[in-house]
Parts: C-alpha cells; sequence; structure tokens
C-alpha cells in the first residue's frame, strides 16, 4: 500500500497558512511578495499538499507568453491536437496554478489573468472557442520581488490590486537556523555562523549586490559542509560565487567569512 507524499517541511513566520486557507475557501487569488530564496515557492508547496491540492508550478521568464499557460495546437501522428497548458489543466482540474515571478512574464499574461481574479472566475481560450468556469477548487497564486523590478518590468496597481497579497522575508535568526538544520543536516551550532554571515550581507549597501543571500544558499552551503566539503570551500561554491561576478564585490565577501569564522 502506497503511502501519501509527505508535506514539505515550512515554519510559519505569521497567519500566512489561515490566510492561504482562507483565500483558498472563497477563490480568491493570492500573491506573494519578498525577496528570492525567502520561502515564497516552499510555502504554496506546503500549503498545497497541506489542503491536498494537486498543484502546477510555472517558472515565469521572458518569453512566458499566454499560450504557454493556456495551451496550442501541436502536431500528433499526422493530425493537429489541441494541448491543455498547465493553467488550464488547473481550472479544468480545480487544482493550484502557482506563477513564480509572474512579473518576468510577457505582459499578455497578465491580460489572460484577470478575469480569473475577479468575479467572473473564467479563463478564456480563443483557439478552441471555449470559456472556462473555475470550479471552487481552482486557486491562482502568484509570486514577485518588489526589491528586483526595473520600470520595465513592473506589476501594475491594476493587477496587483486584484490579489490579496503577503509580504515575505527572511525567518528570524533562530527560525532560519532551525530552517537550514533541517534541510541540510548540519547541526545547527555550525549552521549559526551561516545565518550570523547571512544576515551581514544583507545589511550590507554600497556593494554589487542585486540581492543578499537567500535561505536556499545558506542550505546548499550547510548541505556542503554537512557532506565534508571545508568551510571556505562551501561558501565559495554556495555563497560567493552566485552572489556576484564582480572580483571586488567576491573579494569583499570572502573578508566577511574570514571575520565571521575568523
Amino acid at each position: 500500500m502506497s503511502q501519501a507524499p509527505a508535506i514539505p517541511a515550512y515554519l510559519p513566520q505569521g497567519n500566512e497558512c489561515a490566510l492561504f486557507e482562507m483565500a483558498q475557501k472563497n477563490g480568491l487569488p493570492l500573491l506573494l511578495k519578498g525577496p528570492t530564496g525567502c520561502g515564497k515557492t516552499r510555502f504554496v508547496e506546503h500549503m498545497a499538499a497541506a489542503t491536498g491540492r494537486k498543484l502546477y508550478t510555472v517558472a515565469c521568464h521572458d518569453d512566458l507568453s499566454a499560450a504557454d499557460l493556456i495551451g496550442r495546437y501541436l502536431l500528433k501522428g499526422g493530425e493537429t491536437e489541441w494541448v491543455d497548458g498547465p493553467l488550464t489543466r488547473a481550472v479544468r482540474e480545480g487544482a493550484i496554478c502557482y506563477l513564480d515571478e509572474v512579473v518576468e512574464a510577457r505582459k499578455d499574461v497578465t491580460v489572460v489573468l484577470h478575469p480569473l481574479t475577479d468575479n467572473r472566475r473564467t479563463l478564456v481560450i480563443d483557439r478552441t472557442g471555449e470559456e472556462l468556469k473555475a470550479p471552487d477548487g481552482f486557486m491562482l497564486v502568484a509570486s514577485y520581488n518588489p526589491g528586483y523590478q526595473n520600470i520595465l518590468k513592473r506589476l501594475k496597481p491594476s493587477t496587483r490590486q486584484r490579489f490579496l497579497s503577503i509580504s515575505f522575508d527572511f525567518p528570524p535568526e533562530k527560525t532560519e537556523i532551525a530552517v537550514v538544520a533541517a534541510e541540510s543536516g548540519l547541526e545547527e551550532a555550525r549552521v549559526a555562523p551561516l545565518v550570523r554571515l547571512a544576515a551581514k550581507i544583507r545589511s550590507l549597501s554600497g556593494m554589487d549586490l542585486e540581492e543578499g543571500v537567500s535561505t536556499r544558499l545558506l542550505v546548499y552551503a550547510a548541505t556542503l559542509i554537512a557532506r565534508g566539503m571545508a568551510v571556505p570551500a562551501a561558501l565559495e561554491a554556495a555563497v560567493i560565487e552566485p552572489l556576484s561576478d564582480d572580483e571586488d564585490t567576491k573579494s569583499a565577501l570572502r573578508d566577511l567569512v574570514a571575520v565571521i569564522y575568523g
């Protein structure tokens, strides 16, 4: 007899779990805001598993179009066949569709989302002439990083105001230590300096860093250390190199490592 898949671990920071469930029960779309690697995707995976809902995750990018979400005609065995995209499948099945970093997608994507994020809750498929009414179980969740936007890639107020919103940030020190230790298998006493290093990097200004070090990268570093890699090498591969290509910036980060680790 097969066992149910384990629920991805997640430590709540506030009322986000209750708000997610409330939004899901009432057919309301949800927008998650926060820096890269702070736990937004893990939160959605956790809530989907905890509420027993199927999850379709779409990593948005510059070339992602409405057709990629809705579907398209494809040639199969000499015949043209319509194939649903992830958004259409989620609507048909009453599942959760999660659009990760939605601002990266092309502008035509938001046009498709608008009817799903108001009282209509409909998805229009022009190519097939269908108009799908989203069932009660369907939920649209999107995320983006407000600190990593420019004038060309910004979520318009007309789109933001269609969603309930939750702001995410990196967890408090004790919580982050517990998370990294649990995910990597490295004991908390050895994780603590990693988290202190991350806090120091995140507090810096004036360096050539688009973003601070993510909890995800700390897990990577801790995993390497737990498997026997020396700390400097692990931090070089999992923190310093991913954060910057600038040699002066990387040198400054190595100096920080030396200060934290002595």
